[in-house]
C-alpha cells in the first residue's frame, strides 16, 4: 500500500499546468539532498481575512495561474509502505465551479490521483487569490479509494470549521531569504503544512518544454517529520511543472507529461463528477464538509 503523499498547490494556467517539482532523475530512482537551513515550523505570512478577497475569484498569479479549463498530467513514481516504487498519475483540473468558504468565493480545482493505474484519491481544493496577488488554500475534500470503493474522506479540512486556518499556496512576489510561511493548519486532522523560498531564476527542463526564471519552493509538514520535504519548481505564467522528494518515507517524484485546455464537452464532464462529489460530500464528512453550501457554476465577472 502507498501512503497518500502531502498536497502540493494544483495546477496552473496556461499552458496548464499543476503544482510541484524538483530537479531530480526521471526515473525517481534518487532523491534530492535534504534542505540544509529551513525551520522545522512557521508562522502566517498574512493575516487572512475575507474582506481581502474580490467578489470574483479570479486567479492570475504569475507562479500560479488557475483559469477555468486548464488540465495537466503529471507522471512519476511514489515509494510505497513495501519499499517498492509504484507508478503514479496525477490529473488535475480547474474547474468552472465555485463553492464559498470563510466568507471567500474560492474556485475548484479537481485533482485525482491514481497509484499503479488504480484511483486512490479524488479530491476537491478550494483555492483564492488577494487582491495583494497572494493565492490562498481555503480546504480539502480528499476522498481516499482502496480497490475502487470509497473508504471515506478522514483528512478534509476547510477554512473556519473546526479550528482549520487557511493559509497561503503561492506567495505574490516570492524572494529569497524571506521567512517560511504557512500554507494551511487544521489540528483537528493534524494538517500542518510550511513552505519557503528555495531557489529563483532556474532553468529546468521537463517532457513538456524547458522554462527559465523558474521558481523553487519548499515544503514540509512539521507534524510528519517523516515526510521529508518536497521542491516544486514553478515556471512563470505557467505554474508548477514538477516535483520531488528530498527525504522522506514516501518519496514521490512527478514531472509534467501533458498539459491543455478542456473543450466544453469534456469540461461539461469534470463538472458533472465534481457536483457529485460534493453532494456526496454532505453524508461523507457531515461534521466538516456538511458546513459548506453547495458548489455553483462560475458567472463571468461583472465589468
Amino acid at each position: 500500500m502507498v501512503s497518500s503523499p502531502r498536497r502540493w498547490p494544483v495546477l496552473a494556467s496556461t499552458g496548464l499546468m499543476l503544482s510541484l517539482l524538483v530537479a531530480l532523475p526521471q526515473s525517481g530512482m534518487a532523491a534530492a539532498a535534504a534542505p540544509k537551513s529551513v525551520s522545522s515550523s512557521c508562522t502566517p505570512t498574512a493575516h487572512f481575512s475575507p474582506h481581502q478577497f474580490p467578489r470574483h475569484p479570479d486567479i492570475d498569479n504569475r507562479w500560479l495561474p488557475l483559469t477555468p479549463g486548464a488540465n495537466a498530467v503529471l507522471r512519476g513514481t511514489v515509494r510505497g509502505d513495501d519499499g517498492v516504487l509504484h507508478p503514479h498519475t496525477i490529473i488535475a483540473t480547474v474547474t468552472d465551479l465555485t463553492k464559498k468558504i470563510n466568507g471567500v468565493r474560492t474556485l475548484v480545482v479537481f485533482e485525482r490521483d491514481f497509484d499503479s493505474g488504480q484511483l486512490e484519491e479524488s479530491e476537491l481544493a478550494f483555492e483564492a487569490q488577494d487582491r495583494a496577488g497572494r493565492v490562498w488554500n481555503l480546504g480539502e475534500y480528499p476522498e481516499e479509494y482502496e480497490d475502487g470503493s470509497l473508504t471515506g474522506a478522514p483528512s478534509t479540512w476547510i477554512s473556519g470549521v473546526a479550528h482549520a486556518t487557511a493559509g497561503v499556496g503561492m506567495l505574490a512576489h516570492p524572494r529569497l531569504h524571506a521567512r517560511s510561511y504557512m500554507q494551511g493548519r487544521a489540528p483537528e486532522v493534524d494538517f500542518f503544512d510550511c513552505a519557503k523560498v528555495a531557489k529563483t531564476h532556474q532553468r529546468t527542463c521537463v517532457p513538456v518544454g524547458c522554462f527559465n526564471d523558474v521558481l523553487i519552493i519548499d515544503e514540509w509538514a512539521p507534524l510528519e517529520p517523516e515526510g521529508g520535504h518536497q521542491l516544486k519548481y514553478y515556471a512563470p505564467r505557467v505554474g508548477a511543472i514538477k516535483v520531488g522528494a528530498a527525504g522522506g518515507a514516501n518519496a514521490e517524484v512527478l514531472t509534467l507529461v501533458r498539459t491543455g485546455k478542456l473543450g466544453a464537452n469534456a469540461l461539461a464532464h469534470i463538472r458533472a463528477q465534481v457536483i457529485a462529489q460534493d453532494r456526496r460530500g454532505y453524508r461523507v464528512s457531515k461534521d466538516v464538509y456538511a458546513h459548506t453550501p453547495p458548489v455553483q457554476r462560475l458567472q463571468p465577472a461583472s465589468r
